[in-house]
């Protein structure tokens, strides 16, 4: 009787085991992305900032990204009337978090800043050369001396 007993604790527990095996079962326990914080600045402050991942905002200030699976890295672009637009890098480290505590995510820079240039006036076009006039090369006289004096004939 043991026996029997022993043996179906143990197809149920076998039965139960099969289950976890699938792929869709263990990503249901997988946490969304977490969310980070990124601080946007910029010189000169006012100018409209906007991620590569969606959020923007007028600098100086501060927006929510959700790094997805994979990403290792976006841009933040800078514009704003008058001034040439500009784009930052930002790094996505994921740091893992152990048996006991949640993987995070760090952002590098964090705070992202931008120096935005004016636009200055276009550039003034380059003078046209004008080919130098080369002298003309004196000829030997019939005697064997060099007449500078005289051009030559041609």
């Amino acid at each position: 009787m043991r026996r029997a007993f022993a043996m179906a604790v143990t197809a149920i527990g076998l039965a139960g085991c099969s289950s976890f095996s699938s792929g869709d079962y263990f990503s249901s326990f997988r946490s969304a992305p977490p969310s980070v914080q990124v601080q946007l600045e910029s010189t000169p402050p006012g100018a409209e900032a906007r991620t590569s991942l969606g959020p923007g905002c007028k600098t100086p200030c501060s927006v929510s990204v959700t790094p997805g699976e994979g990403v290792t890295s976006f841009l933040v672009n800078y514009s704003m009337p008058g001034k040439q637009p500009a784009g930052v890098p930002v790094n996505v480290i994921k740091v893992d978090g152990g048996m006991f505590s949640a993987n995070s995510v760090k952002l590098e820079p964090n705070p992202v800043m931008a120096e935005l240039q004016p636009i200055g006036p276009p550039p003034k076009p380059a003078k046209p050369m004008r080919p130098k006039r080369r002298k003309p090369a004196a000829e030997p006289a019939a005697d064997g001396s060099i007449d500078q004096a005289a051009p030559p004939q041609r």
